[in-house]
């Protein structure tokens, strides 16, 4: 099986949250000591989980945050504020568990699972995951950051982390990343997909001061004309072999009828088909009702050649990785709690890859990165925290642990007003 032909396999696989779930575990929370919705995200949460898992109690007894770490060729054009030998000086600090995501981890009761995609350094720890694809991407200011085959490499490579995680009992997983210049490459992702401006999806990053941050721009404009990036959503297609089928929908494939393949239910958001209820609409809403807008019956869309082509010549390693942690935990009925900027622009290429992959993500936290709202919002995804954080790691998703895990409890711990005799009028 070819790989483009395995990552469709694994969109294929990725299937609707189970709505009479969802219905249970409304009732559910109707039933127990409160106003009606007085929990309010916690209660969607509570929802979401009971139609990712099929559970309406559903317990995650094993969580892991993926961090994965990538160097970035573009940082030979001065865009950080720190130089590129961070990368593997800051993964020996996560295996050495000194990194705040480490610590973040260690009080949720996760585990760090570190995984080396692109480091440019020869890295070796017993508890680090090699799946160098190469050594970093090329300066994607002057050619195209990975190939094609890279690109389904890495993106696949996730994917098979997060099988063997669910095969030792992991099932909330969160993502985290490391890669100086990484926040460039989202960016560039992040104006690709969407059509905004390189000064709207450009930020600070490791903190850089104004000079910094328009040559910062002016990188990331440079990126998207030598690649022909500009031009919001699917406007341009150009991967060739790689560029969906758009009347199928598929990953593979040429390119037939620029109008075909286009979205057919506008209202679906986080459920599929347009089969989505009152319930179902009331999740969708809280996630901002943008999936409706990018699924057509279930399947990849046009949108889907478009993002692997921006990945490509845009992205990163550990971004790629991170595409297929999502899109991994997506085919187990596996929630996937996003973390910042980085993370979000991995989880937009995701989304259009596998619409219905968004519905298994929760965000964790708005990050101080100025282009993360707009991430969030063209995913379709509702912020948890609002906390000032621009780290990474993997730090706010970590920190979300907790609460997500306090929407599980809330369901299986709380009395109902039958079970604790309390009067409902």
């Amino acid at each position: 099986m070819t790989a483009t032909n395995q990552l469709q396999a694994v969109i294929d696989r990725i299937q609707p949250l189970q709505d009479e779930v969802v219905r249970q575990a409304d009732d559910h929370l109707n039933q127990l000591t409160k106003p009606p919705g007085s929990l309010g995200k916690l209660e969607d949460i509570a929802r979401q989980l009971a139609g990712i898992t099929g559970e309406v109690m559903p317990v995650f007894e094993k969580k892991a945050v993926i961090v994965m770490a990538g160097d970035h060729g573009v940082c030979e054009e001065g865009i950080s504020a720190f130089p590129a030998e961070v990368t593997p000086q800051m993964v020996l600090n996560f295996l050495a568990g000194g990194a705040a995501v480490n610590v973040m981890a260690r009080h949720a009761g996760a585990d760090v699972v570190c995984v080396d995609m692109g480091v440019n350094a020869d890295l070796e720890h017993p508890a680090l995951l090699s799946r160098k694809v190469r050594k970093g991407t090329r300066n994607m200011a002057k050619e195209a950051a990975l190939t094609p085959e890279e690109t389904l490499q890495a993106v696949l490579a996730g994917v098979e982390v997060v099988d063997d995680l669910v095969a030792q009992g992991y099932r909330l997983f969160a993502t985290g990343e490391m890669g100086i210049g990484n926040t460039t490459s989202s960016a560039a992702i992040l104006c690709a997909l969407t059509g905004l401006d390189a000064g709207v999806a450009v930020g600070r990053g490791t903190g850089i001061d104004d000079a910094k941050w328009l040559h910062k721009m002016n990188v990331v404009n440079r990126v998207l004309d030598l690649h022909g990036l500009r031009g919001a959503s699917g406007e341009k297609s150009g991967m060739g072999s790689e560029v969906s089928d758009e009347k199928s929908g598929k990953v593979g494939g040429e390119v037939s009828d620029e109008k075909s393949g286009e979205m057919s239910d506008g209202k679906s958001g986080m459920m599929s088909g347009g089969k989505s209820d009152e319930i179902s609409d009331e999740i969708s809403d809280e996630m901002g009702g943008k999936l409706g807008d990018e699924v057509s019956d279930g399947k990849s869309s046009m949108m889907s050649g478009r993002a692997l082509e921006v990945l490509e010549k845009a992205g990163g390693l550990e971004i790629a990785g991170l595409v297929g942690v999502i899109l991994g935990a997506a085919q187990h009925r596996c929630p996937v709690v996003i973390d910042g900027f980085i993370s979000s622009a991995a989880a937009l290429v995701a989304s259009r890859l596998a619409p219905l992959s968004a519905s298994y993500m929760l965000a964790s936290h708005l990050s101080q990165e100025q282009g993360h709202a707009k991430l969030l919002e063209a995913i379709g995804l509702s912020a948890m925290l609002h906390m000032d954080m621009r780290l990474g790691e993997g730090s706010g998703a970590v920190l979300a642990f907790p609460m997500i895990e306090a929407a599980g409890k809330i369901m299986k711990e709380m009395a109902t007003f039958e079970s604790a005799g309390v009067s409902r009028e």
